[in-house]
């Protein structure tokens, strides 16, 4: 039997990122909201293709390019379809990409409002360690260290004096607990001899009752 508990969790983030322009009717830099929806106009042979943004405070639409004269033939009839649908998959996937976005405007919102799906893949409650392998589908903003303390049921600074004892050790070193988790990462405990081990241990099986920090973290070109 593993000494440790292998679990799977899946980070999805509940909001798509959020561009910040200027906004001719509000007057200043206001966050963008994507609306959901997109915009396809044909001229002959080539299709322009636009993501719809709303302005948070006054619903001033931006319009995103997606597509600008390009050939119809050229695009892969799956995208071109699920343009023609707006397929909120699609959608998503095309909100979501954050160096498209950077290419606009430097600044970009991200939601720290995250469901993490968890599921145990290897071991049982009754090891005194953990493996926490994590997948995200999309970025998310949230901090790491916030990410492992509120799933685990303990404080921030619970987190970085295990990873000060060497007790949590995160994959890509250094600093990563006070970035954003990256697709693939690892985080591994050791909780031998701690007292409430069975606890955090029986946590990282199971979804948090708690809502993860919602504070917005401004996106960078900061890994």
């Amino acid at each position: 039997m593993s000494d440790r508990l292998s679990v799977r969790w899946t980070l999805v983030p509940r909001d798509c990122p959020r561009p910040v322009f200027a906004c001719p009717t509000c007057g200043g830099d206001r966050p963008f909201h994507q609306s959901g929806k997109v915009r396809v106009n044909a001229n002959g042979k080539r299709l322009d293709a636009w993501l719809i943004y709303k302005c948070d405070d006054c619903d001033r639409t931006w319009n995103r390019p997606i597509f600008e004269r390009r050939l119809a033939a050229d695009i892969p009839p799956v995208e071109l379809a699920a343009l023609r649908s707006g397929d909120p998959a699609f959608i998503r996937r095309l909100a979501f990409d954050l160096a498209a976005l950077r290419r606009k405007t430097p600044t970009i919102i991200q939601s720290d409002d995250v469901t993490v799906e968890k599921a145990v893949i290897g071991g049982t409650t009754a090891s005194v360690g953990i493996d926490i392998m994590l997948a995200l589908p999309y970025p998310v903003g949230l901090r790491l260290d916030r990410l492992l303390a509120v799933e685990l049921g303990l404080a921030r600074s619970r987190i970085i004096a295990l990873a000060d004892a060497g007790r949590l050790v995160v994959r890509d070193g250094g600093n990563a607990l006070k970035r954003p988790p990256r697709d693939g990462q690892t985080a591994r405990l050791d909780l031998d001899g701690i007292g409430d081990g069975r606890a955090i241990i029986d946590a990282a099986g199971r979804p948090a009752n708690l809502a993860a920090d919602t504070t917005p973290r401004i996106a960078s070109d900061d890994p």
